[in-house]
C-alpha cells in the first residue's frame, strides 16, 4: 500500500483494526528496539506515537513466550503457539494441569506462557535519551499498555470518542509515565493525549516516517522460531540434572515485570535469527495477568 492509499483509507483501516482487535484480544535489530529509562528519582517519562502497519497490515505483532528455571538452567524461548502450532511446554503444562495434583498445577503456573506486543513507534520526546527523538523504533510492551490502546479504541463511556492510536491523521501521542511501585515499573498514569494529526499532517514528513516503518510480519515468521524438536530438546535439558551456576534476578521493567540478568554456564539464549534478539524475558505480576492465567489453564483443561 502506498502512502497515498494509507491516507485515503485511514478510516477504513480503523474499522478493520477494531474487528481484528475483537478477534485477537488474547492470542505476539537490537539497536532498533526502544526502551524507556527511569531518572534518578525512579520515574520515567517519554512521549511516543504509535505508527500504522505497512501495506495495510496489522500495526502490532503478538508473541507468546516462556521463561522459567529448571535444574538444568533457564528456559527462555518464544512459543510456537504464536504460530497456532503445538508447543512442548504447552503440552507439558496441559498434562500437569490435568493431573489433579495441586503441586503439578503450581509448576504449570510457573511455566505458563506470557504475551508481549511489538509495534512501530516514533519517539516524540525522550528526556533520558534525547538522541532518540525524531526516530522510528520497534517497541515491546505488555498488557498494561495494550489495555490502554484498547481503551482508546473502545472507550467505556459515551462522552469519549474512539480513536485509532496508530493513525497518522486522527491518532494521538502517547504519554508514557512510569513510576516504581513496590520495586516494579508501573504504567497506570500513562495516557493518550487528545487526537491530533501527527507532524501537523505534513505529507512529506509523514511519508518519510512511513518509509522507515519496520515490517512486523518478520517477527512472527516461522523462520524466526525454533522447531518443535529443538524446543523439546531444550526443555528436556532444562528439566534435567545439568549443573547450572547461580543466576541473579533483578527487578525491572515494564508493567510490573522482572528481568533476568547475569550469566550461567548452561544457559542457552533465545534464537538470534530475528532482526533483534529477545535478550530479556519477563514475568508479569499476578494482578496484571490473573485473567489471562485463568483463561489459559481453563483451555488446557478443556484440551485433555
Amino acid at each position: 500500500m502506498s502512502f497515498a492509499n494509507l491516507k485515503k483509507n485511514s478510516r477504513t483501516a480503523f474499522e478493520n483494526l477494531t474487528k481484528e482487535l475483537n478477534k485477537t484480544q488474547y492470542e505476539s535489530s537490537d539497536d532498533n528496539l526502544w526502551k524507556p529509562q527511569l531518572d534518578k528519582s525512579g520515574n520515567g517519562y517519554a512521549v511516543i506515537r504509535f505508527l500504522p502497519g505497512l501495506d495495510g497490515k496489522n500495526p502490532y505483532a503478538q508473541i507468546w513466550s516462556h521463561a522459567f528455571q529448571g535444574p538444568g538452567g533457564w528456559y527462555i524461548e518464544n512459543s510456537l503457539t504464536t504460530l497456532n502450532q503445538k508447543d512442548p511446554v504447552g503440552e507439558l503444562n496441559r498434562q500437569l494441569w490435568n493431573s489433579g495434583s495441586d503441586a503439578d498445577k503450581e509448576i504449570a503456573r510457573k511455566q505458563k506462557r506470557k504475551l508481549s506486543y511489538y509495534a512501530n513507534i516514533y519517539v516524540v520526546s525522550d528526556p533520558a535519551n534525547p538522541d532518540n527523538e525524531g526516530k522510528v523504533f520497534l517497541y515491546k510492551f505488555g498488557k498494561k499498555i495494550w489495555d490502554k490502546i484498547v481503551e482508546s479504541m473502545q472507550p467505556a463511556f459515551a462522552d469519549e470518542t474512539p480513536i485509532n492510536p496508530f493513525d497518522f491523521w486522527e491518532g494521538a501521542d502517547f504519554k508514557l509515565k512510569i513510576r516504581k511501585v513496590d520495586g516494579y515499573w508501573n504504567y497506570d498514569k500513562s495516557e493518550f493525549a487528545s487526537a491530533s494529526a501527527f507532524l501537523d499532517g505534513d505529507d512529506s514528513k509523514l511519508e518519510k516516517v512511513y518509509n522507515q516503518i519496520n515490517n512486523l510480519e518478520e517477527l512472527v515468521s516461522p523462520n524466526n522460531f525454533k522447531t518443535y524438536e529443538q524446543l523439546q530438546e531444550r526443555l528436556n535439558n532444562v528439566l534435567g540434572t545439568k549443573k547450572v551456576t547461580s543466576r541473579r534476578i533483578d527487578q525491572e521493567t515494564d508493567e510490573g515485570e522482572m528481568e533476568f540478568v547475569g550469566n550461567t554456564t548452561e544457559f542457552t539464549p533465545p534464537s538470534t535469527s530475528m532482526s533483534f534478539t529477545q535478550l530479556t524475558s519477563t514475568e508479569s505480576t499476578q494482578e496484571e495477568e490473573e485473567d489471562d492465567t485463568l483463561s489459559y489453564f481453563a483451555r488446557l483443561a478443556e484440551e485433555d
